[in-house]
């Protein structure tokens, strides 16, 4: 068996399905598209599903990838096995109703066998118990009757929910009688680690129907997905993927880093070097394609494997932030395979630091809370941590419930988990969408969808066209007629309405019969799989399928959206000349009032670089450059050095929109024709959205007269309220804000002045509880500082002193514990105390022994908050 690396049998795999007249596609993104079943990318089918649901034409019936893939379903055993990894490879072939069975495992042998040379004795084959076709190709294959295996349909049948489905015949590799269990019937199907399932050959030949029947599909298809790391296990004769070579290179930068040995999983500390191996894999990957930390889906996803590792590196003595120092291995070993990550490398460096450089200034106070939470759970003999801390945990200092669970476990604890989704549900932003039979519903719009031909679309170059009603849809299905008052959906064969799409919205307008007796309002266009839906209401007589229909698209609303679609295009190109060429765009809506554009940066743009971009974008609408858009390959594109978007997917023919030598994008939107016809271009604000990423918020032509015609009038209302004119109204805004600034200082210093006077009548009339004083008071509308300065009045004058302070701000509650030094001395924690006495009200905090503040959100509970001070000090 010869010995081959990652990266030469995934370039073998593709040689050889080429040879085998295989269109070889570029891996997908990470990021679905058109896909709701899916967070990310798991599968080397995923991203053909429209084209195995006939929703979408493939570039040829015969495929061939090498498909990244995430799946963190069961991360919590990433480390602690030799195979489990969050990120991989998956090799696969594809036939969209070309070849069938015979072809599909005659090719799969003769490349395991002849060209990556598996000893063929080794080698074991499974079929679905019924499928006779494929047990017979196996013995024309030349594999004995004794080496293939027939399973049930829980092995050997692929099927989910409705739809196409059909049997599956698996290859094995025969790992050795050291592995097995020593059962005389040991063999592929056993739950010992003898033999390897690596390539499984799904034969989707069947549709299931919704009473449950199969029929046959009238082009079966071969999907086949072989994972490349586990391919590399054998042909490299280690047990370990981390021991693949690719891999390897990655795990031994860890150890040099940390200083330490690695030992295959013999040593305390190989766990958490194979988890940042692992992990530092799926970052580099997912912030390629576009992928941002934050608090939600496939950011958050990001973010909790970024957070894992380097709390993982803490644990192995590395000190400060590491992870952006690996980049440069991944891409070492994978940037040749997938040129986007080379392309980025600098990018993906940056994001991962700065995300460890939050997490790093929080991990230490976390992990220290989490101790504390354990020696509580310890002295009270519990097992499981309230479901409320480890909110507290998420939602004050980052740390995921995932990473917080991991180190409850690593001292035999758990924690309430429902508990802490309650806690989550109340707070709504921070839920993510329940994810209902997710792969089911990534094929329900193939069962669903309407059986119409892709739409022409013709709105490039007419805002006014014909086209002939194909079918229409109300929410009982299809219906052959809709009349006046009826909202309904209609396909059409061709159309000039801009669907929704590219981050612009969509075009609006009539849509009428050529006599004139019926119409519609065109009030919103969606697109899926090429084909139009046009959201119609039925204004006047009635649509009917078969009806030809005058389109016409509200011309200002679109010339609206244009300016600020192209706006776009010049901002992004001025970003990248003023503030760096690391900017990319991260998001974008254009409407016919505004344009908002999201891009990646680290920092605030300053207010000069602000000025400077809109005076730039400003000078190109000046310059009156012509706007082309041109239809060709995407190789073409990249040589004219056209920008394309992070988790866009693109055909093999890309449109290009350019600004002379300004700007080239690949954009499937509706642009001006001139730069001139954008007219004025404004910055209206911009702000951080995310970590990493910045929004600019703009307007161009009509809107910015309407900005304008806004800012006036608030200009003479403000003045009419200061009673003044708007020339004088800065002048006297001055005036008044130094006014009031005076009247408020004042105030507060006769509000300290009041508040020390009452120093010695407090400490007069504190309690005295087992020889300490316990003052406890409520103030309504004082501030934290206030509280400070009484606080160290008291110190000043007296000892023996705890000091519970509450400062009301409807609705919340800010409590201040203070205690003097001769009682921290022996004991008495001022940090300890707040988190009970504010649990009280339903808040928390924490802090120093000597003083500490919390807050609340419930003020009627100020009195049982104090009882619970005396009870501490009792």
């Amino acid at each position: 068996m010869e010995k081959l690396g990652l990266n030469d049998i995934r370039r073998m795999f593709r040689e050889f399905y080429v040879s085998k007249e295989h269109y070889p596609a570029k891996s997908a993104s990470l990021i679905p598209q058109n896909d709701r079943s899916l967070l990310l990318i798991n599968s080397g089918m995923a991203p053909l599903k429209p084209y195995f649901a006939g929703l979408e034409t493939p570039p040829a019936k015969r495929m061939t990838t090498c498909q990244k893939c995430i799946r963190t379903g069961d991360i919590e055993n990433v480390g602690k096995t030799a195979r489990h990894g969050t990120f991989f490879e998956m090799l696969g072939n594809f036939s969209f109703g070309d070849y069938f069975k015979e072809q599909s495992l005659t090719w799969g042998w003769e490349f395991i066998t002849e060209y990556l040379k598996l000893p063929e004795e080794r080698l074991w084959a499974s079929v679905y118990e019924d499928d006779d076709d494929a047990y017979e190709i196996w013995k024309k294959l030349g594999v004995p009757e004794e080496r293939i295996v027939r399973l049930g349909k829980d092995d050997n049948f692929w099927e989910i929910g409705l739809g196409p489905c059909g049997p599956c015949s698996e290859i094995y590799f025969d790992r050795g009688e050291e592995y097995g269990c020593g059962k005389p019937d040991c063999k592929p199907g056993c739950e010992c680690d003898r033999y390897i399932e690596f390539w499984n050959h799904v034969f989707t030949q069947f549709s299931k129907e919704e009473d449950g029947t199969y029929t046959d599909l009238a082009h079966p298809n071969i999907d086949t997905g072989m994972g490349l790391e586990r391919i590399a296990c054998i042909c490299q004769g280690v047990d370990s993927i981390f021991d693949i070579d690719t891999i390897k290179y990655i795990r031994d930068g860890v150890t040099e880093l940390a200083g330490i040995d690695y030992k295959d999983g013999e040593l305390p500390t190989d766990v958490s070097v194979r988890i940042i191996t692992d992990h530092l894999r799926s970052m580099v990957f997912m912030i390629g394609d576009g992928i941002i930390p934050s608090n939600e889906g496939r950011g958050y996803v990001l973010r909790r494997l970024i957070r894992r590792a380097a709390r993982h590196g803490k644990l192995l003595g590395i000190k400060g932030s590491f992870l952006s120092g690996l980049v440069d291995r991944v891409v070492k070993v994978s940037g040749e395979a997938y040129p986007e990550i080379a392309e980025k490398q600098e990018y993906i460096k940056k994001i991962i630091s700065v995300e460890e450089e939050k997490f790093a200034s929080t991990i230490d106070q976390g992990t220290s809370i989490i101790g504390e939470y354990i020696e509580e759970l310890k002295a009270s003999g519990k097992t499981v941590l309230d479901g409320e801390k480890v909110f507290r945990l998420y939602d004050t200092y980052g740390f995921p419930p995932e990473l917080t669970e991991e180190i409850l476990e690593e001292e035999g604890f758990g924690f309430d988990k429902d508990g802490f989704a309650a806690h989550m549900e109340k707070q709504k932003e921070m839920a993510r969408a329940g994810r209902k039979a997710a792969d089911e519903e990534g094929w329900k719009e193939a069962v669903t969808a309407v059986d119409v031909p892709e739409t022409i679309f013709v709105g490039y170059k007419a805002a006014e066209f014909d086209g002939k009603i194909l079918a229409i849809t109300g929410e009982a299905g299809n219906v052959s007629k809709a009349e006046a008052g009826q909202t309904v959906t209609v396909y059409l064969d061709q159309t000039p309405f801009y669907a929704e799409g590219g981050g612009q919205v969509c075009d609006k307008g009539i849509m009428s019969t050529l006599d004139g007796k019926s119409s519609a309002e065109v009030v919103s266009v969606t697109k899926s799989h090429g084909v139009y839906a046009h959201r119609v209401e039925v204004t006047k007589g009635a649509l009917s399928g078969g009806d030809v229909v005058k389109c016409r698209v509200d011309v200002l609303r679109r010339n609206s959206s244009a300016r600020n679609h192209t706006a776009t295009h010049l901002l992004h190109a001025a970003l990248r000349e003023i503030v760096g060429s690391h900017v990319q765009q991260a998001g974008s809506f254009v409407s016919d009032e505004a344009l908002r554009f999201d891009f990646t940066h680290f920092e605030a743009v300053t207010a000069e670089q602000l000025k400077e971009v809109e005076n730039t974008v400003n000078e190109n609408i000046l310059r009156f450059i012509p706007v082309e858009a041109a239809e060709m390959t995407m190789d073409e594109a990249r040589a004219k050095g056209a920008m394309a978007l992070f988790g866009e997917k693109y055909g093999d023919i890309v449109r290009m929109v350019s600004c002379g030598d300004v700007s080239r994008e690949l954009c499937g939107g509706i642009h001006v024709g001139n730069t001139g016809q954008i007219g004025a271009f404004k910055i209206v604000s911009e702000a951080g959205v995310a970590s990493g990423v910045r929004r600019i918020e703009a307007v161009t032509g009509l809107g910015l007269l309407r900005r304008e015609e806004a800012e006036e009038a608030a200009i003479r209302e403000a003045s009419a309220a200061l009673r003044t004119v708007p020339a004088s109204l800065a002048e006297k805004a001055a005036a008044t804000a130094a006014e009031l600034k005076a009247v408020k200082k004042e105030l507060d210093e006769a509000k300290k002045a009041a508040m020390g006077d009452a120093a010695g009548d407090l400490y007069e009339n504190a309690k005295e509880i087992n020889g300490k004083k316990l003052i406890t008071v409520k103030f309504d509308g004082a501030g934290i500082d206030e509280l400070r300065s009484l606080s160290d009045d008291i110190k000043k004058k007296y000892k023996g002193v705890v000091m519970v302070l509450a400062a009301v701000n409807e609705p919340k509650v800010t409590f201040l514990v203070s205690v003097t030094d001769d009682l921290v001395e022996v004991g008495v924690h001022a940090g300890k105390l707040v988190k009970e006495i504010a649990a009280a009200c339903g808040g928390g905090g924490g802090g120093k022994a000597d003083m500490a503040q919390a807050g609340a959100k419930d003020s009627s509970k100020i009195s049982d908050a104090f009882t619970v001070a005396e009870s501490l000090l009792k």
